[in-house]
């Protein structure tokens, strides 16, 4: 029973923040299998091989100092940060070199990275929840444990990692060959920088003072990435807003259409109505196509023919052409 109530308490919540997640991705969603993929990495690859080499570590630094103090330092400071980031920020490498056509706007490299972090925050949770909370102090430090992971840190993982997604997205959207390189290694620095801050005021202000400070500091961050978020929503509607206009002057789209294309509300409308009509999918695909070409349109302007843009604007520009002649206008 505490297994299973550990693992509700920490496994849960965390489906329910990627859920969330997904949601925030308003307008061009990434692919569910995908997203999924992304989650089982960070659950079970991430945090697994992190456990394995955060365990070692911190028993080969106590051989060699005996010290307890030096070995929580030592290993939740300095390496696990390294590891974890790395371990994470794997996942979201993997998504841009296999799947690059997904990886097109700041967002989803945030949705991306989030993902990952859930699943391994999933796991984590579970394993504090249950030898640190139970193990130590039965089912109040069981409850304890679930309300300091999920409440108080819920969001430290995807905080960290976002950052890696960030420099993942920037390397994607940039011609430079510097920014290419550079910016995924700024993000995992800063996503490692900022675990290591956590930890080491966990550390060094245990008790009240890092239940005080720490949760001020870790929801100062939250919030900034709160606001990074939606400015990256609101960058997407307006690009949707400028890359659409064209296709109603073509004729590909109503001007209906397009105004419903660019309001994620008008979209939740149109997807609703369609239900009773049997055109939920077509319509759902249609918005998606709308925010695909937008996404192709942008990427052409700023990085050219890259791997046949035009080819591929054409061919998402022929199908929302099919698409708009049979749903509501």
């Amino acid at each position: 029973m505490p297994i299973l109530l550990s693992i509700a308490l920490g496994v849960l919540p965390m489906l329910a923040n990627a859920w969330f997640v997904y949601w925030l991705d308003r307008y061009e969603k990434e692919p569910l299998s995908l997203l999924g993929g992304v989650f089982v990495w960070g659950a079970l690859l991430s945090a697994g091989v992190a456990y394995l080499f955060n365990t070692f570590f911190g028993m080969g630094v106590y051989l060699v100092t005996g010290s307890e103090a030096m070995t929580e330092l030592s290993t939740g400071v300095a390496f696990a940060p390294l590891v974890e980031e790395t371990l994470k920020g794997a996942a979201v490498l993997g998504v841009f070199l296999a799947f690059r056509k997904e990886f097109d706007s700041l967002l989803d490299g945030v949705i991306y990275a989030a993902i990952v972090a859930l699943g391994f925050a999933a796991t984590e949770n579970f394993l504090y929840i249950y030898e640190r909370g139970y193990l130590e102090s039965g089912y109040s430090g069981l409850l304890w444990l679930a309300f300091v992971r999920v409440v108080l840190v819920g969001w430290q993982h995807p905080f960290y990692t976002a950052f890696i997604g960030i420099g993942f997205a920037l390397a994607r959207m940039s011609p430079r060959l510097e920014v290419r390189f550079l910016a995924p290694f700024l993000g995992w620095v800063v996503a490692v920088l900022n675990h290591a801050l956590h930890n080491t005021i966990a550390l060094l202000l245990p008790g009240a003072g890092w239940y005080l400070l720490g949760t001020v500091v870790d929801w100062s961050g939250w919030l900034f990435m709160a606001i990074f978020v939606i400015w990256a929503i609101r960058r997407e509607q307006k690009a949707l807003t400028r890359w659409l206009k064209d296709e109603v002057e073509a004729g590909a789209i109503t001007e209906a259409q397009y105004h419903a294309a660019c309001s994620t509300w008008s979209q939740w409308k149109a997807k609703l109505a369609a239900i009773s009509s049997g055109k939920f999918r077509r319509t759902q695909r249609f918005y998606q196509v709308c925010a695909e070409l937008t996404h192709k349109k942008l990427q052409r302007e700023v990085m050219g023919e890259e791997q046949g843009n035009s080819q591929i604007i054409a061919a998402l520009r022929l199908e929302l052409q099919g698409l708009s002649s049979s749903i509501a206008s």
